[in-house]
C-alpha cells in the first residue's frame, strides 16, 4: 500500500446487523404493498386487501409530507428524531394487528424516513473519504476537460465522481490496473484511462457494447487531443500576431543585426533578454510568448503520461529570418531529435495507460487470468452493474488476491436472482444475487420480484410528489379485468408491452392489446369495453394512491439490498475497510450509492 492514512470509521458488523433486524421488522408488515402487482389491482381488489383508508386521505398525506420535506427538510428530520425517541417500532399504529392493513399513512411515512440510508447513518461522506485517500496530495484537475460535451449530463456526473474516487483509491494503493465490469459503452473506462493514466480492462458480455466502446474510445481520444491542444492553438494565434507585426516592421524597413545575435558567446546568450532576441516585437507580444512557453513547459511535466507530439518549440515561434539558415537548420534538427525522443518516451509511458474492451460473461466463478493475461494488483469497479453482476463483483473481489479494492454501484434490482424466492423449485444454482450476508441467509429472507422492481423506481418522482404514470397503469389494470371476465384467462405469461404510447384512446389500447395477446379483439363490442372504463374510472385514485405508497416505500427495499451487501463484506476476514458511500446526486442519478471495500495490506 502506497499510503497509510487512517480511513474513516464505519459501523461494525454487529451494529449493521442490529439495524438490519429493525428494518426487517418493518418490512415484514410493509412488503405486501411492494409485492402487489398493479396489473391485478382491480381483479384482486388490492386496495381493499391492503389499505384501510380512503384513497383521498392517503394522497393528501403523502403529498403534504413530500411538500413539507422539500420546504422544511430540517423540520422533517426533527420529526424522525422525535419518532426515534418515542419508539418507531410500535408497528400496530402503522398496520392493523388483525387485518395487517395500513391504518396510518403519517406513521408509515415516518417509518420509511427512519429506515432510509441517510437516517440509519450507515453512509460514509464522499468528500471525507476523498480527503483521506488523497492525504497531502493535491487534487488532479484539468480545466479543459469537459466530458459533458461527449456524454449526457447524467453520465458525465457519474463518470467524473466515480473516476475521481477510483483514481484516489489507485493512488492510495500505488496500483495502475483497473477492471471495469459491465463496462457497456466504455465511458468510465475511457475516462479513467485518458484523464488519470490508468490501464483499464473494460469487460462486457455484449459484443455490440465492446465494439461500440472501441469506436467510442477512439472518438474520445480525438476529443481529448482537442482539449489538450487548446493551449497550442493559443500559441498559433500568437505566431500569427507576430507575423503581422513583422510585416509592419518590414514596411518601414526595420533591420535587425541577426549575425550579432547568432555570434554571441554562450555566456552572453544566457544573459540576453527576450527583448534583445526579438527586437521587432512589442513588449506585450514578447510577454505573451514567454507566458506561453512557460505554460507549455509546465504541461510537459504535469501531463507526461499524455501525448503532446505537436508541442511548439521556441524556434517555431521565431520569425523566418530571425536566425541564419545554418543555425536554423541545426536548431531544427536538434529540436526534431528531441521531439523524436519525447515521442518514444511518451509512447512507452502510454503503454501503461490504455483502455482495452473485452467481451466475456462474468460470474462469481470467472477466472480472471483466462480473460486478462497480464493480471496484476488492481481495482475492480462497476458503474450501474446490472442484476447479479453487482453481487458477483463483490464475490470476485473477496476471492481474488490480486484485487485490492472494489467500487460497485448496482442497478436493475428486479433482475437479481433470489435464493428463497421459489423454495420448492429445484435449482443447480449455488451463488445467488440475494441474499449475500449470513444473517439474511439464516432468516431465509425473500423480497420478491415485485418488491425488487419497486426498489428500482426513480427517486426523483418522490421529490416532486408524483407517483407512476397512472393512466397507463390504469389502462392495464382494467384490461386485466376484461381478459379475466370476458376471456376466462386469470394468468397470462405474455406481455402487452408499450402499446399505451401508441394508442389514441382506451378503446384503441384494448383492441391493440388483445390482438398482441392473440385474443379476438373484435369479440367485444365497443360499448362493453367502454363500460369497463366507466366502471373503474371513479376508482382511478385508488391506483394513484397505491402507487404513491410503493414509490415512498421503494428506498427501504434498496436499503435492505445495500445493507445485505455491506454486511457480506464485513463478514470477510481479509477486508480492512468497507463502506457505503453516496457517490452521486440522487436527482441526477437515482442509483447513487456505491459499495466500496479495501483489503488488508499484505
Amino acid at each position: 500500500m502506497a499510503a497509510s492514512f487512517a480511513l474513516p470509521v464505519t459501523q461494525d458488523l454487529f451494529t449493521l446487523r442490529a439495524k438490519l433486524q429493525e428494518l426487517l421488522q418493518f418490512l415484514r408488515k410493509a412488503l405486501s404493498i411492494s409485492n402487489a402487482h398493479t396489473v391485478d389491482f382491480y381483479t384482486e381488489s388490492v386496495w381493499d386487501q391492503l389499505v384501510d383508508l380512503p384513497p383521498e386521505t392517503v394522497l393528501g398525506v403523502l403529498r403534504k409530507s413530500v411538500a413539507e420535506a422539500e420546504a422544511r427538510p430540517s423540520e422533517a428530520r426533527l420529526l424522525v428524531e422525535a419518532e426515534k425517541r418515542s419508539g418507531i417500532t410500535n408497528f400496530p399504529k402503522i398496520f392493523c394487528e388483525t387485518s395487517q392493513k395500513l391504518v396510518s399513512v403519517e406513521a408509515f411515512v415516518l417509518a420509511v424516513r427512519y429506515y432510509s440510508v441517510q437516517n440509519l447513518e450507515i453512509c460514509t461522506p464522499f468528500e471525507q473519504l476523498l480527503t483521506v485517500l488523497r492525504g497531502n496530495k493535491k487534487q488532479r484537475t484539468d480545466e479543459n476537460v469537459k466530458p459533458d460535451e461527449f456524454m449526457n449530463l447524467k453520465k458525465s456526473h457519474e463518470v467524473q465522481a466515480m473516476s475521481e474516487l477510483i483514481s484516489s483509491i489507485a493512488d492510495y494503493y500505488g496500483i495502475k490496473q483497473v477492471i471495469d465490469l459491465g463496462s457497456g459503452k466504455g465511458y468510465l473506462s475511457s475516462f479513467l484511462s485518458l484523464k488519470y493514466g490508468l490501464k483499464v480492462y473494460g469487460i462486457d458480455s455484449s459484443n455490440t457494447n465492446t465494439h461500440g466502446a472501441e469506436e467510442r474510445n477512439r472518438k474520445l481520444k480525438k476529443h481529448w487531443k482537442v482539449y489538450h491542444t487548446r493551449s497550442k492553438l493559443d500559441a498559433n494565434g500568437l505566431a500569427f500576431k507576430m507575423a503581422k507585426e513583422r510585416k509592419v516592421q518590414d514596411e518601414i524597413k526595420y533591420k535587425v543585426d541577426i549575425e550579432g545575435i547568432c555570434n554571441n558567446s554562450p555566456e552572453n546568450q544566457e544573459k540576453m533578454s527576450t527583448s534583445d532576441f526579438l527586437p521587432d516585437f512589442s513588449d506585450s507580444v514578447i510577454s505573451n510568448i514567454r507566458t506561453q512557453m512557460e505554460n507549455l513547459h509546465m504541461y510537459s511535466h504535469q501531463e507526461e503520461n499524455l501525448c503532446f507530439e505537436n508541442a511548439f518549440s521556441f524556434i517555431d515561434l521565431l520569425p523566418i529570418n530571425a536566425v541564419e539558415p545554418a543555425s536554423f537548420q541545426t536548431a531544427k534538427r536538434k529540436m526534431s531529435e528531441a521531439n523524436e525522443e519525447r515521442r518514444k518516451l511518451s509512447s512507452k509511458s502510454n503503454e501503461s495507460n490504455i483502455y482495452s474492451p473485452l467481451t466475456s460473461f462474468i460470474t462469481a466463478d470467472s477466472e480472471l487470468h483466462d480473460i486478462i493475461k497480464d493480471l496484476e494488483d488492481c481495482l475492480m469497479v462497476g458503474l450501474h452493474t446490472c442484476g447479479d453482476l453487482a453481487p458477483n463483483t463483490l464475490r470476485i473481489f473477496t476471492s481474488k488476491s490480486e484485487i485490492k479494492g472494489v467500487c460497485s454501484v448496482g442497478c436493475c434490482y428486479h433482475l437479481l436472482s433470489e435464493e428463497f424466492e421459489n423454495p420448492h423449485k429445484e435449482s443447480t444454482q449455488e451463488k445467488w444475487g440475494f441474499p449475500m450476508c449470513q444473517y439474511l441467509k439464516e432468516e431465509r429472507w425473500c423480497c420478491g420480484r415485485n418488491a425488487r422492481m419497486s426498489a428500482c423506481l426513480a427517486l426523483e418522482r418522490v421529490a416532486v410528489g408524483q407517483g407512476l404514470p397512472t393512466e397507463s397503469l390504469f389502462y392495464r389494470a382494467v384490461l386485466q379485468d376484461i381478459i379475466k371476465e370476458c376471456y376466462g384467462i386469470t394468468k397470462c405469461d405474455r406481455h402487452v408491452g408499450k402499446i399505451y404510447s401508441k394508442s389514441s384512446s382506451f378503446l384503441d389500447y384494448v383492441r391493440k392489446s388483445l390482438k398482441k395477446l392473440g385474443l379476438e379483439e373484435f369479440k367485444l363490442p365497443e360499448k362493453v369495453i367502454m363500460d369497463y372504463y366507466e366502471k373503474y374510472k371513479p376508482r382511478m385514485n385508488e391506483l394513484e394512491a397505491f402507487n404513491m405508497l410503493k414509490v415512498v416505500l421503494a428506498p427501504c427495499i434498496e436499503t435492505l439490498i445495500l445493507l445485505d451487501r455491506l454486511c457480506y463484506l464485513k463478514e470477510q476476514e481479509d477486508i480492512a475497510w468497507a463502506a457505503l458511500v453516496k457517490l452521486f446526486d440522487p436527482v441526477k442519478s437515482p442509483r447513487c450509492y456505491a459499495i466500496i471495500a479495501l483489503k488488508k495490506q499484505q
